[in-house]
């Protein structure tokens, strides 16, 4: 604990400094940030393969290469985004001039989980530093190796009164959730989420809640079966399903039920090999809790493709579940794992209405060529984000906002969404003094009938 405070205290006196706010500083850190990742991507990597056994492809594409170009992105945009915007002004408030001023909240809190344990770190990382905070960042004690990394790195290439890194477990997650900061932000479960949401209010802490939930694929009747396999495959078993905004269950409708599935398991041999088991390319499960729950969630169903697990290595195949119901098991939590649950459905309101039935979730996913359908889902059905078609990569683009609704989350980030969730956005307004209305003064009162003309 004394620890702790020690260094957001030095934190904030840092902070008071005012370093953090001059853009050219905050451009330079962003572009020391970058090098550093650049100068030890072997490293990164390596740690990712110890963990998950990502392999150095999916690593790549999935947490180095996709923070370092939300970084560059930030280092062309952030002189942009941090000048005050001058907005519109209502007539009666003439000659005022309104403006917008970003300015950072301060110290910002960063707990990350250990699916992404890299990308998911140092991107809001990113985001709070071009908004111009200092950060303490909390990496999950199950990635131990990825955490390592990170902890080395940052002490090497920054001041830890700047950025700093805190290892531990839960105890010292509780520990910094105790203390006074000016931005929390949590990626994790909603049940963790919520004792984070508790401990934040304590000082009335703003908080970004990045959380997950069955994130549904609806497959409808006149869907291109072939993508929609392809793809589905690709977003469900990257990182063996442990990924927040996989396709967590499908609702396909039951006329192409049969060549769904079938094209699905051709696309797991063609992607993953006969015995994905055995396959260099696959991620294994974090650890051996995760991986029991895993083998738990299949018991009771039909299994139309996998169910093969090595203990040992803690890995289990892609798996695709029939026979399952809305009191399965598999469909009491979320899943987050190579375990994909097939329902049927025979009208799509009747799938709304069961997705509905859920709490919103992270994302949603749709198949389909018919328009009035695909409007009827959107309407209808509320979610984090999501694809038409397609599977995950509404993730992967700065210019949409990334987060969740309701027990999937609150805020979101990503590009300069990223920057104005770490900025408190000031509100001003400049006036002249070289004359003064009498409008505004006790003086005026009784002139109601005007005053009534200007206002309404």
């Amino acid at each position: 604990m004394t620890e702790i405070r020690t260094i957001i205290e030095k934190q904030r006196a840092f902070y008071n400094s005012g370093q953090t706010k001059d853009v050219s500083y905050r451009i330079k850190q962003l572009k020391i940030l970058k090098h550093a990742i650049e100068e030890n991507e072997e490293k990164i990597l390596q740690a990712l393969h110890e963990d998950l056994r990502k392999s150095p492809y999916e690593a790549y594409l999935t947490e180095v290469g996709i923070v370092l170009d939300e970084i560059g992105y930030m280092v062309k945009k952030v002189q942009k985004w941090s000048r005050p915007k001058r907005v519109g002004t209502p007539i009666y408030h003439f000659p005022a001039a309104s403006y917008i001023y970003p300015e950072p909240y301060g110290i910002s809190l960063i707990i990350s989980p250990w699916n992404y344990p890299f990308q998911l770190a140092v991107a809001p990382l990113a985001a709070a530093m071009a908004a111009g905070n200092c950060a303490v960042i909390k990496p999950s004690e199950f990635s131990v190796n990825t955490s390592q990394v990170l902890a080395e790195l940052f002490d090497v290439y920054f001041d830890p009164v700047y950025i700093s890194v805190i290892t531990g477990d839960a105890d010292v997650s509780t520990a910094l959730l105790a203390e006074k900061f000016d931005y929390i932000f949590f990626t994790g479960s909603p049940a963790v989420g919520k004792i984070v949401m508790t401990a934040a209010a304590e000082y009335l802490t703003p908080v970004t809640l990045e959380l997950g939930g069955k994130s549904p694929c609806i497959i409808d009747q006149d869907a291109n079966i072939e993508i929609a396999a392809k793809r589905i495959v690709s977003g469900k078993f990257i990182n063996a399903g442990q990924t927040c905004i996989a396709p967590d269950y499908l609702m396909v409708h039951q006329s192409v039920k049969e060549p769904l599935v079938d094209r699905m398991i051709h696309y797991i041999q063609k992607f993953y090999g006969t015995l994905p088991t055995e396959s260099p390319d696959y991620p294994k499960i974090i650890n051996q809790k995760h991986f029991n729950r895993l083998l738990g969630l299949t018991k009771d169903a039909t299994i139309m493709c996998g169910g093969a697990a090595d203990s040992e290595q803690q890995i289990i195949a892609p798996t695709l579940l029939s026979d399952v119901d809305d009191d399965h098991p598999s469909m009491q939590e979320e899943i987050f794992g190579p375990v994909l649950p097939v329902m049927e459905f025979d009208n799509l309101s009747d799938a709304i209405s069961r997705i509905n039935g859920r709490p919103r979730p992270l994302a949603l996913y749709m198949f389909s060529n018919n328009q009035s359908s695909i409007d009827a889902v959107l309407k209808n059905v509320s979610f984090g984000g999501g694809c038409i078609n397609d599977t995950l990569i509404h993730f992967a683009t700065p210019n949409l906002p990334f987060g969740g609704v309701g027990n999937s989350g609150m805020g979101g980030y990503h590009g300069k969404f990223g920057f104005d969730t770490f900025s408190h956005l000031k509100s001003v307004m400049r006036n002249t003094v070289r004359f003064d209305f009498p409008f505004r003064y006790p003086t005026f009162y009784k002139f109601l009938k005007l005053l009534k003309l200007v206002l309404r």
